[in-house]
């Protein structure tokens, strides 16, 4: 628990500042910086660097590289959300002519689309954005080196390609519609494309040796909707926070939950690290949580940022070397000490503030076969359908306004819940995509397919 609304205990935040300073330290950068979110704000702010008196604060820029990714995915889903294009659309038909025309576009934005993971030599982070002028210098002669949508391949061409998608849509510049359309509207005034007074300086440290070499500094041009901005600990608090609830002057909580889930199909070693990636997101289980971010880096900066929803608890950290600290364990390791040291407390339970008696009566134990099932009447007006005992399908359903019920999540997500009653009114059975449940195991009353053996149960002998 937390002595007030806007502050962390002494302990965590010793906690905090201790573990950044060992990162700072093994990791050998030049300067770390680190923010806590919770509860829609910043609450903890800490840094560590090697300049005696000088500390860079939450106001300071650092570039962030691919966390400009989530930026331009969002773009993309205000894109979906105002109908201007769906998700499940070619680029073909928005950007003809790119030689990657049959990927859709959520297939980019989770990077499945088979594009190259870099664009043609030379290396485009530490080359100017002048010699890729055009899609096709960043995309190359061969764009596919995977089929569409058969694997997760991660892919900087693709989100040019989708920076280009939103300029096409949007008739302005990418970075002209990110301003008006997300940096405003959240009052990110410390992030840009270009960096802005105070900045850190971008460092290569030595691997063998106590020693920096300062790294050059591109504007990326085309590939700037991969990984051109720059921003603050502050300010990426408050896009953490807009990632966990929305914010509809930009996209809906619906759509950043869209965003934030799996969409890509997970390579072994992903299955194994308990990794995969949303809708320009990446997402992870660590230390038994669901963790959703970015990472970022360029020549001469490290960047993350960590997310636990469940928790509300978001981690960004920035550090200015080119390699060295691991930022992702930095961030994980930051929410769980606020998460574990001070829980997350949750909201008043509260009633429904109206019952209907005809969705009330679904409400209670079902069985499908001889599993048993709970059926619950939330506050927020869905229905929640789980094993009793053990593991096994659960999911939530929205009502469709005519008796019938969607499901949200999981094995049960688009499928259809419909209440089955009989000729007097009476409820029979419920019938869940084919499925049906009943109030007794194999209920000899309901329409139980393959039907009820009539001598009923039985024992052995």
């Amino acid at each position: 628990m937390t002595s007030s609304q806007e502050e962390l205990l002494p302990g965590t935040r010793r906690a905090l500042l201790h573990r950044i300073a060992v990162a700072q330290a093994e990791g050998r950068a030049p300067s770390l910086v680190a923010s806590v979110a919770r509860g829609g704000r910043a609450v903890w702010h800490g840094a560590r660097t090697s300049v005696d008196g000088h500390g860079p604060d939450e106001n300071v820029q650092y570039r962030i590289g691919s966390i400009t990714k989530t930026f331009t995915a969002v773009l993309v889903m205000r894109l979906r959300d105002e109908g201007l294009l769906d998700l499940g659309d070619p680029l073909e038909k928005h950007l003809p002519g790119t030689g990657a025309g049959e990927a859709t576009i959520a297939q980019l934005l989770a990077h499945t689309a088979g594009l190259a993971a870099e664009s043609p030599a030379p290396w485009w982070e530490r080359t100017p954005g002048t010699l890729r002028p055009e899609l096709g210098d960043v995309l190359g002669e061969q764009p596919l080196l995977h089929p569409v949508g058969r694997r997760h391949h991660y892919s900087n061409p693709g989100y040019t390609v989708l920076g280009a998608l939103v300029e096409q849509l949007r008739g302005a510049p990418w970075e002209e519609v990110l301003r008006n359309e997300i940096l405003e509207p959240l009052g990110l005034h410390r992030t840009s494309t270009q960096p802005q007074a105070p900045h850190a300086g971008g460092w290569a440290v030595h691997p063998w040796a106590d020693a920096m070499l300062p790294e050059p500094l591109e504007d990326l041009g085309r590939m700037a909707p991969a990984g051109q901005l720059w921003s603050t600990t502050g300010d990426l608090a408050l896009f953490a926070a807009f990632l966990a609830a929305g914010d509809d002057r930009v996209l809906s909580a619906e759509s950043v939950r869209e965003m934030r889930t799996p969409a890509a199909p997970a390579e072994a070693a992903d299955v194994l690290d308990g990794a995969t990636y949303g809708l320009g997101l990446q997402v992870q289980r660590r230390d038994g949580r669901l963790l959703v971010g970015h990472s970022g880096s360029l020549p001469g900066f490290l960047a993350n940022l960590t997310l636990s929803v469940e928790d509300d608890v978001a981690a960004v950290v920035l550090a200015n070397c080119t390699s060295g600290p691991l930022l992702g364990a930095v961030g994980a390791d930051l929410v769980r000490l606020v998460a574990e040291a001070e829980p997350r407390i949750p909201e008043p339970w509260r009633p429904l503030r109206e019952v209907d008696p005809t969705v009330l009566e679904l409400a209670g134990q079902w069985y499908w076969g001889t599993s048993t099932f709970g059926l619950r009447v939330t506050a927020d007006g869905l229905l929640s359908l789980a094993p009793l005992t053990g593991s096994g399908r659960r999911a939530r359903f929205r009502t469709n306004g005519d008796g019938t019920w969607i499901g949200l999540e999981g094995y049960y997500a688009g499928e259809l819940l419909r209440p089955v009653r009989r000729q007097d009114g009476s409820l029979s059975h419920l019938d869940l995509g084919s499925f049906v449940f009943t109030r007794q195991p194999y209920d000899p009353e309901a329409a139980v397919p393959g039907g009820v053996d009539p001598q009923g149960w039985r024992g052995i002998g």
